[in-house]
């Protein structure tokens, strides 16, 4: 956790804002369409602006709704990953 972007450079601690984010992952693998999008923009709804939320689905049309809903919500997609028959998603609630 140590870098610019996290921790202050004089002490390496975090920084009152770091402290101040949260960070939730959810597990939809299995689930199929509309539930994981559905759920990631409950799961939205309901965060602080610098939250981050990681989401896990096996569902391939997530692939293309999340980011949409993303879009929609005017928040931001970190980080899309693709592996193992899983796509996971970090999103960064605005």
């Amino acid at each position: 956790m140590i870098g610019h972007d996290f921790c202050d450079p004089f002490t390496h601690q975090p920084t009152p804002a770091t402290l101040a984010m949260a960070k939730k992952t959810y597990d939809l693998r299995g689930l199929k369409c509309p539930l994981p999008v559905l759920r990631t923009r409950k799961a939205l709804a309901a965060m602080q602006a610098g939250d981050v939320l990681v989401v896990a689905c096996t569902d391939p049309l997530a692939a293309i709704d999340i980011p949409v809903l993303v879009g929609q919500t005017g928040d931001v997609l970190e980080e899309q990953i693709g592996a193992a028959g899983a796509t996971t998603f970090r999103i960064r609630k605005s």
